[in-house]
C-alpha cells in the first residue's frame, strides 16, 4: 500500500491509538480531535462507538450531545449563583465592594475625628481651669466680662451656622480647620464663664460624671444592635419638649424666682436628650447603620461630638443648683 494516497473511504474501525501528535491538529473533517495522526499517517475520523459527536461523511458540521449542553448550563447557573453570593458578601455592615479599602478609610477616619475632638477638649478644660482656680481671672470674668461673653455668643452662632449651612466651609481645608478653631475657642470662653459661677467642687465633680457618662454611652452605641440613626424624628421631639420647657422655666424664674426642682428637671431632660444625641452621632461616625458619615465630614463628626458632651456637661452641672 501507498503511503501517498489514502484509501478509499469505508465503515470506521477500531484503529490502535497512533503516536502522539500537535496538541491540536484539525483534520479534513473540520473538527479538532486534539490527537495525532493514526497510524496511516493520515487524517481518519474516530470510530463511531467511541466519539461523543456525530460527524457527517461529507460535510464539517457536527452536534454536541445533550449531556456537554446541560453541563454548560449547569456551569453558567453555578458561576451566576456564586456571583450573587459574592456581590452580597461584598456589602457588609455599610462598606460598599471592596470592603477592606472602606474600612481603612473609616478607621482613619474615626482617629481623625477623635483626635480632633481630644484637642476640643482638651482646650476646653484649660479654659475651665484657668477660669475657676486663677482668682483674679474668676473675678474678672464674674464682674466685667459679661460684654465678651456676648461678643462669644455671636461668634459662635456665626461660625456654627457657617459649618452646618455651607459644606464648602467645612470641607475645604485649611479654611475648615481656621473656623472649627474659632467655634472651640468662643465656645470654650463661654462654658468656662458658666462654670466659674459654680463652685470649684460642683465642676470637678460634673466633669468627672460627664466623662463617665460620655464613655459608657460610647460604648454602648458600638455594640448596641439598636439602630439609633433612624430615630431622627424623636429626638426631635424631644429636643421641642426640651426648648418650651426651658422657656416655661424662664417664665417662672421672673414671675415667682428661682425653683429649684424646675432647675434640676429641666437639666436632667437636657442631659437626657444630649445624652441620646450622643448615641446618635456615634453611630454616624462608627457606620454600619442604615445611616453614616461621609469620611469627608471629620469637621462635622468632630463638632457634633464636641457640643453633645459640653452640653451634656452644662446640664449636669446645672443640677448643682443656681448659677
Amino acid at each position: 500500500m501507498s503511503y501517498g494516497q489514502p484509501p478509499p473511504y469505508s465503515e470506521p474501525q477500531n484503529y490502535p491509538p497512533g503516536p502522539p501528535g500537535p496538541a491540536t491538529s484539525a483534520n479534513k473533517y473540520g473538527y479538532d480531535y486534539g490527537q495525532g495522526s493514526p497510524q496511516y499517517g493520515y487524517d481518519q475520523p474516530p470510530p463511531a462507538q467511541t466519539s461523543p459527536y456525530a460527524v457527517s461523511a461529507v460535510g464539517a458540521s457536527y452536534s454536541a450531545p445533550q449531556a456537554s449542553q446541560q453541563t454548560t448550563v449547569n456551569m453558567h447557573a453555578i458561576n451566576t449563583r456564586n456571583s450573587a453570593q459574592f456581590e452580597d458578601n461584598s456589602t457588609v455592615a455599610g462598606f460598599n465592594a471592596g470592603s477592606f479599602s472602606d474600612k481603612a478609610i473609616r478607621h482613619a477616619f474615626i482617629r481623625k475625628v477623635y483626635m480632633i475632638l481630644s484637642l476640643q477638649l482638651l482646650v476646653t478644660l484649660g479654659f475651665i481651669a484657668l477660669f475657676i482656680f486663677v482668682k483674679p481671672v474668676k473675678a474678672w470674668v464674674q464682674e466685667e466680662g459679661a460684654w465678651f461673653y456676648y461678643v462669644s455668643y455671636v461668634t459662635f452662632l456665626v461660625t456654627y451656622i457657617a459649618m452646618i449651612c455651607c459644606p464648602s466651609v467645612r470641607r475645604q481645608s485649611p479654611g475648615n480647620f481656621i473656623c472649627l478653631s474659632i467655634f472651640t475657642l468662643v465656645f470654650s470662653y463661654m462654658v468656662a464663664t458658666i462654670s466659674s459661677f459654680y463652685d470649684t467642687k460642683c465642676v470637678l465633680l460634673a466633669a468627672g460624671i460627664t466623662a463617665a457618662v460620655c464613655i459608657s454611652i460610647s460604648i454602648f452605641a458600638v455594640q448596641t444592635k439598636i439602630d439609633f440613626t433612624v430615630c431622627s424624628g424623636l429626638l426631635f421631639a424631644l429636643v421641642m419638649v426640651l426648648f418650651w420647657f426651658g422657656w416655661t422655666c424662664l417664665i417662672t424664674y421672673y414671675a415667682w424666682g428661682y425653683n429649684y426642682i424646675m432647675d434640676a428637671v429641666y437639666s436632667g431632660l437636657g442631659a437626657l436628650v444630649f445624652a441620646l444625641f450622643l448615641v446618635f452621632d456615634t453611630q454616624l461616625i462608627m457606620g454600619g447603620r442604615k445611616y453614616e458619615l461621609s469620611a469627608e465630614e471629620y469637621i462635622f463628626a468632630a463638632l457634633q461630638l464636641y457640643i453633645d458632651i459640653v452640653y451634656i456637661f452644662l446640664f449636669i452641672l446645672g443640677m448643682f443648683g443656681k448659677k
